[in-house]
């Protein structure tokens, strides 16, 4: 395997975060966080991306796991997400890239280890190494202070002032920024222009994941709205990024398209925004944000029935969508 081989597996490792095997669509989702993350004036996110995405890919390697799984992207989805994290919610100190480096490498056996262990259960483990890992750090930055916490009880990079929902052309555009934001905010990317790319990126590898990611973060978006759930976040995208990976892992990933799966993915959207909301009430005392929990937790429930909606039997345990 040459340098080009092991940007290929990185871009996969990118792409894997939303269930894709396309490097393509990999290029397109760090371009989306560069975009996102130098519009915001907080760089450092998009570079710790490719930190976080290469060191644990570089740690399945050197941990000898198996070789399939990395040249697919499956070692890096996880770093790829601490990189981001990290950045966004801790002090820019030189301790803080040491702690993502280590984090990132972390989540690599934390996933092998959940993944044997859920193996008997038909399910992996997600984001949730991602998960689990920060938020170990992002606690121990209250008490240790060479990674001071900078806004651990929020999930965005900046701030959206003026947004409100109402008619017209300038209404309508507000109100599909917002739709795009619920994409790019799986990245923790506060940007309706990372979403965009994001999107094309899903394009690049499957218009199923596509279509579902749109329409998770749309009627994701419509329940929040229903439910009272406070504008401000609904804005940002914070009712919907747990909700995109949600629809895309049960309307396209574990299930072939169909009307069922698709009546069973809308559900999972719905529940996911209920879910999403009620963890954000329990880690605020902590000062931590669910980051993708909610997705974890909601499809892990939707999938652990192991129902049938075609001839096919869901496959739980790994996602395999090749280039």
């Amino acid at each position: 395997m040459g340098i080009f081989g092991f940007i290929k597996i990185l871009l996969r490792g990118a792409a894997q975060v939303m269930f894709q095997c396309n490097a393509w669509c990999g290029l397109l989702f760090i371009v989306g966080i560069f975009w996102g993350a130098y519009s915001s004036g907080m760089p450092e996110v998009g570079w710790g991306a490719l930190l976080g995405v290469m060191v644990s890919t570089a740690t399945g390697f050197i941990l000898n796991l198996q070789q399939e799984e990395g040249f697919e992207g499956l070692w890096g989805f996880n770093g790829i997400l601490v990189g981001c994290a990290f950045p966004t919610f801790l002090g820019n100190t030189v301790w803080m890239w040491f702690a993502l480096a280590l984090c990132a490498a972390f989540t690599t056996w934390v996933r092998t280890g959940l993944n044997n262990l859920m193996r008997g259960w038909g399910i992996n483990s997600f984001t949730f190494p991602f998960v689990l890992c920060v938020w170990f750090f992002l606690l121990a930055s209250h008490t240790m202070h060479s990674i001071p916490p900078l806004n651990t009880s929020s999930h965005v990079l900046s701030t959206l002032h003026g947004v409100h929902f109402h008619l017209g052309l300038d209404g309508a555009w507000e109100v599909v920024k917002v739709w795009l934001r619920g994409l790019s905010q799986v990245f923790l990317i506060d940007s309706w222009v990372t979403g965009l790319l994001f999107f094309l990126g899903l394009c690049a590898s499957s218009r199923w994941a596509a279509l579902w990611a749109v329409i998770g973060s749309a009627l994701s978006m419509g329940v929040a709205l229903v439910m009272g759930a406070p504008v401000e976040h609904i804005n940002e995208g914070l009712y919907s990024f747990s909700a995109v990976l949600t629809a895309i892992a049960l309307a396209t990933t574990f299930y072939q398209p169909s009307w069922r799966s698709a009546a069973w993915a809308a559900l999972g959207i719905m529940v996911t925004v209920v879910v999403q909301a009620a963890m954000n009430v329990w880690v605020q005392p902590f000062g931590v944000a669910t980051l993708t929990a909610p997705f974890c937790i909601t499809t892990w429930l939707f999938l652990l029935p192991m129902f049938r909606f075609d001839d096919r039997h869901p496959d739980h345990t790994a996602w395999h969508h090749r280039s």
